[in-house]
């Protein structure tokens, strides 16, 4: 019992170990986009976007509205 309370807080005590990310050994990072002025950190490459990871709305409906008319919504043809 005591052997996995040891094992345990050693798990643990290994995920307070964040630092900067940095390219493996010997490897560099990616080329600079095309279109692009400079290259991009490892930071700003593990960033996501907000295109990609929008903002939560917590906008609640106050008042009921009435739908505005579909111009598209149109019966299938013959």
């Amino acid at each position: 019992m005591r052997l996995l309370a040891v094992f345990a807080l050693l798990l643990l005590s290994a995920c307070g170990a964040a630092r900067e990310l940095q390219p493996a050994q010997g490897r560099a990072l990616p080329d600079r986009p095309y279109g692009a002025t400079a290259t991009p950190t490892a930071k700003q490459l593990s960033t996501a976007s907000p295109q990609a990871r929008p903002g939560r709305s917590d906008e609640l409906l106050q008042k009921s509205e009435e739908r505005r008319g579909d111009t598209f919504d149109l019966p299938p043809p013959n």
